[in-house]
């Protein structure tokens, strides 16, 4: 006798229901940072667009702000928090290697027993969230899920560095995904370049510093290296994004790039040649790069400021340490 092994099957289609968004309480202004690595105001407004960045206090927690940005995610999208089966963070700054964010979060909106986990794709983080959970539901393995981008970066941050210390900010931005009747989310184009791993990450490992044999561990990069790669290879990253859905730039309400930096930005739409009739997102200049966690909050300030996006085509795209990348188009909520 034959036994057949059922399996699961979902729907043809998901989309985003609703974006969520927490910052850092405190607004950082340049100034506040220009001492210890002997800069100005000036030279990091020209280099990175930036005037302030929002950082967190130390009472609240990356985890706290992931907290804060699904519940908006989920009261906005009218979903029952009871029906949420799949919650993932993109992170790098959980201080606890176990347990996962994504749990504490999914018990903290209600959504227990909810399938729960991190996902370290450092500065693609959302987009790769916004890609398992498409599938997984399209797979038949969750009905609605909740994604989230996460970070206080302030936590691994060493002030004198002046390659990316000014850069960094805390935050989360979240987006509820489920069914939909017709397709919200596109393939997703992703991957990485170890090979050239060293040009952004930790410069020390937790085993080192345990070991006394280093200080506590915190980011650095190599930034014309980082901002090359970005600006030459994640151009033909987003075009071909564009490609396999099937749409062009000209389609477009708006970009959402990881908001790494302004220059890279604005390269960026020159290298799509994004129509002027496309909104780009630039939140990097209050909020600062906040990593996994930049290309939500860009989108939700954006659909704030500008409503009409609603039921737009967005391309988002992500990227970041470990050369790590990720872009797909999505209908706005």
């Amino acid at each position: 006798m034959t036994v057949t092994l059922n399996q699961a099957k979902g729907p043809e289609f998901t989309r985003i229901y609703a974006y969520g968004a927490a910052r850092g309480e405190v607004a950082v202004p340049n100034d506040d940072l220009i001492g210890p690595i002997d800069s100005s105001d000036e030279w990091i407004r020209q280099r990175t667009g930036i005037i302030t960045r929002t950082r967190a206090v130390a009472t609240t927690s990356a985890l706290d702000l992931a907290s804060e940005a699904a519940r908006e995610a989920v009261e906005k999208s009218g979903v029952n928090p009871a029906d949420i089966d799949l919650v993932i963070v993109g992170t790098i700054s959980n201080v606890q290697q176990t347990p996962s964010m994504a749990a504490v979060v999914a018990d903290r909106i209600g959504a227990n027993p909810a399938a729960a986990y991190d996902s370290n794709a450092a500065c693609a983080g959302f987009a790769y969230a916004v890609a398992q959970a498409d599938a997984l539901i399209r797979a038949g393995a969750a009905k609605y899920a909740v994604v989230i981008g996460a970070e206080k970066l302030s936590d691994i941050v060493d002030p004198t560095d002046r390659s990316i210390s000014f850069l960094l900010g805390d935050g989360a931005g979240a987006a509820v995904v489920g069914p939909s009747d017709f397709p919200g989310i596109s393939p997703t184009v992703w991957g990485s370049d170890g090979s050239k791993a060293d040009a952004v990450g930790m410069n020390h490992t937790l085993v080192e510093y345990r070991d006394g044999e280093a200080e506590w561990p915190t980011l650095r990069q190599e930034g014309q290296t980082v901002f090359r790669w970005a600006v030459w290879e994640m151009a033909k990253v987003a075009e071909k994004a564009l490609e396999v859905a099937g749409i062009d730039a000209k389609d477009l309400a708006a970009f959402i790039p990881h908001q790494a930096n302004m220059r890279i930005i604005d390269e960026f739409a020159k290298q799509l040649k994004l129509p002027e009739t496309v909104a780009i997102a630039r939140d990097i200049e209050t909020t600062g790069n906040t990593s996994a966690a930049s290309v939500p909050l860009a989108a939700h300030r954006l659909l704030e400021e500008h409503p009409e996006l609603s039921g737009g085509l967005a391309l988002q795209i992500g990227f970041g340490a470990g050369l790590v990348f990720g872009a797909q188009v999505v209908v706005l909520p």
